[in-house]
């Protein structure tokens, strides 16, 4: 329903304006589904972590993984309901394990973070970032851009890991990290029944 009042109010925006060709539209569309579909999802995570009394967490997480994800991509379930259960484990999942699965280790959690490290940058070497047919990236341009993007994010969120002096919010982000590069993965775009941009685009990649 979200979806079809989002088309709607594009078409009525092309409408008005008529030097809109398809890509501005696509554009568009992204944009007013941004608004009335992701927006919404984002403060129900936030009123859900505050409720579970880890409101701060699920902020600082979010505004750290955030950005990550932007640049690796990765599986988006179909269902605005799907969406926002995917949405909830990757903010919320990694604060709920770090309660019970954190070892107060110094050096447990640098080998951890490296293991994780490089199994980030195995991922983003081989697979990031993995649009969807909904969001492809159909640039070599683009791909490269957000590929450095993602190793840069990478770096700063593993410095926050190693020198936090607050060891659960180094457990929480590498977590975090963790269930990001899940997403990316050929397996999960194969349960989701996800298509990367490429498999639907092909032949407008340049």
């Amino acid at each position: 329903m979200i979806d079809k009042f989002c088309d709607w109010i594009t078409k009525k925006i092309k409408a008005k304006v008529s030097d809109i060709d398809e890509e501005r539209e696509m554009i568009i569309n992204f944009g007013v589904r941004l608004i009335f579909g992701e927006l919404p999802k984002i403060l129900i995570l936030f009123i859900i972590g505050f409720v579970l009394k880890m409101g701060w967490q699920t902020l600082l997480l979010f505004f750290l993984i955030a950005p990550y994800r932007s640049f690796t991509g990765g599986i988006h379930l179909k269902t605005h309901l799907g969406c926002m259960l995917t949405t909830s484990c990757l903010y919320l999942g990694p604060i709920i394990v770090t309660k019970y699965f954190q070892i107060n280790n110094d050096l447990i959690l640098y080998v951890f973070t490296a293991i994780i490290t490089i199994f980030s940058i195995f991922i983003i070497a081989k697979y990031a970032p993995a649009d969807t047919e909904n969001i492809p990236i159909l640039t070599k341009k683009e791909r490269k851009s957000k590929k450095i993007k993602a190793y840069i994010s990478l770096a700063i969120l593993v410095t926050i890991t190693i020198f936090s002096t607050d060891k659960s919010i180094s457990y929480i982000i590498i977590y975090g990290i963790f269930l990001q590069n899940l997403t990316v993965l050929p397996i999960s775009y194969k349960i989701t029944k996800n298509k990367h941009g490429y498999e639907v685009y092909a032949e407008e990649i340049i």
